[in-house]
């Protein structure tokens, strides 16, 4: 998140401060967005340029997978009446 607007959020939090505490109101803010760039900096974010980026990797990513287990079928199907013949054959010389 930026300092910006860890900024405008601190001061918001701030501003909704009673009146009997409006005297420490700097300070509020100041332990406010300290509280929130520390508690924000141990997640671990990304920017939503490079969520965009990888969740474009992703379906590009899909989209091969797909083709590829498509490819794989059909030649699995074109290979399977050749192995039926060969295992029939298998089995007539095992019975010889």
């Amino acid at each position: 998140m930026a300092n910006e607007s860890i900024d405008k959020l601190a001061s918001k939090l701030a501003e909704s401060v009673p009146q009997g505490l409006r005297s420490v109101r700097d300070e509020l803010e100041n332990n406010f967005r300290s509280v929130l760039q520390s508690g924000l900096g141990k997640l671990d974010l990304v920017t939503r340029e490079e969520f965009e980026v990888q969740q474009a990797v992703l379906a590009r990513t899909r989209d091969k997978l797909e083709a590829l287990e498509s490819r794989l079928a059909s030649m699995e199907a074109a290979a399977a009446p050749g192995k039926k013949k060969k295992q029939a054959a298998k089995k007539k010389a095992a019975n010889k």
